[in-house]
């Protein structure tokens, strides 16, 4: 396998190098703070961002948007989005 790219440094607005699933909690922080979230199914996502003071509510989602944050948490509660892909 060849990755042109092998030799650069990652960074918040590189393309993702390891996606994964999110599955929203009330109390569990994420494992890995995402570049971004990927939103499959639309709806609403409640959130914490790394520096955050407070869970904020990213309202009326469509499909297959993109929340360019670093969240912390995703919390379960009031989230009605599905399909989350964390951008790692």
């Amino acid at each position: 396998m060849q990755d042109p790219f092998q030799t650069h440094a990652d960074a918040a607005f590189a393309p993702s190098r390891s996606p994964f699933a999110i599955l929203p909690s009330d109390t569990q922080a994420l494992a890995l703070v995402p570049k971004g979230i990927y939103v499959g199914t639309g709806g609403d996502v409640v959130l914490r961002g790394v520096d955050g003071a407070a869970d904020v509510t990213y309202r009326n989602l469509p499909d297959a948007s993109y929340i360019a944050v670093r969240a912390l948490y995703v919390r379960a509660a009031g989230t009605t989005a599905a399909d989350l892909v964390g951008e790692g």
